[in-house]
């Protein structure tokens, strides 16, 4: 499957840039399979027209797909090293997660964040993946205003002071859609976890190895892809 992005209800639109790609780049010729999805599990497939540097869907058929995967938001504090939450991301992206929402805490090194460009990123990895259903990218927020909006029930926070009790993973609750907040480098200050427990969010350990941040956020994605898997 050529999987694009644009608008497919009412009408099948190809994004600019898609377009761009697609005549430019990939050079695809009049009469080739083609599919635009818009993120929102919306898809069209027919045939490519196109005319100089116009291009369009002929004949689409119409389907709408469910996600097959659990969902799973992530708010992780971004890491200095920028390719390091690019690369979160991306593999998050594949491995079917649904939400992500950046983190600014005492120790976040990264204080501002380019979202727009990971946006982008995150759509390329939605097409080569086949999802149809894109994840959800949130701005930069302060922990303690972040906090204020989740549910105790299926809020969940990944750190790595062993003063406090810590759920391991393999006990972890099982629930279909859940939030897990990941520390940046040097993790949660001890105010953060102790001002979290009081709210209720209850912390989880992933292992006696300590992970850096991108690598945890990972794990917990590619936990949660196999345990959707296992449904």
């Amino acid at each position: 499957m050529k999987l694009f992005y644009g608008e497919v209800l009412p009408n099948v639109v190809i994004d600019d840039e898609e377009r761009h790609h697609i005549l430019k780049v990939l050079r695809m010729r009049d009469g080739e399979p083609i599919s635009i999805t818009d993120g929102n599990g919306n898809l069209a497939s027919g045939i490519l027209r196109t005319d100089g540097n116009k291009a369009r869907v002929e004949n689409p058929e119409f389907r709408q797909k469910t996600p097959n995967f659990n969902g799973l938001h992530i708010a992780i504090a971004p890491t200095k090293n920028l390719d390091r939450i690019e690369f979160f991301a991306e593999k998050a992206t594949e491995m079917g997660i649904t939400e992500i929402t950046f983190l600014l805490t005492d120790h976040s090194e990264r204080k501002i964040l380019n979202t727009e460009k990971l946006r982008k990123q995150i759509i390329t990895a939605s097409k080569q993946s086949l999802r149809f259903h894109f994840p959800k990218v949130n701005e930069l927020v302060k922990l303690g205003d972040f906090v204020r909006k989740l549910d105790p029930e299926t809020s969940f926070v990944a750190h790595c002071n062993p003063a406090f009790q810590r759920i391991q993973i393999k006990d972890f609750p099982l629930k279909n859609n859940f939030t897990i907040l990941i520390g940046p480098e040097g993790d949660f200050s001890e105010r953060e976890i102790k001002m979290l427990s009081e709210k209720g969010i209850r912390a989880i350990s992933l292992g006696d190895q300590r992970l850096r941040t991108e690598t945890a956020g990972v794990f917990i994605a590619a936990w949660n892809h196999f345990r959707s898997m296992q449904d």
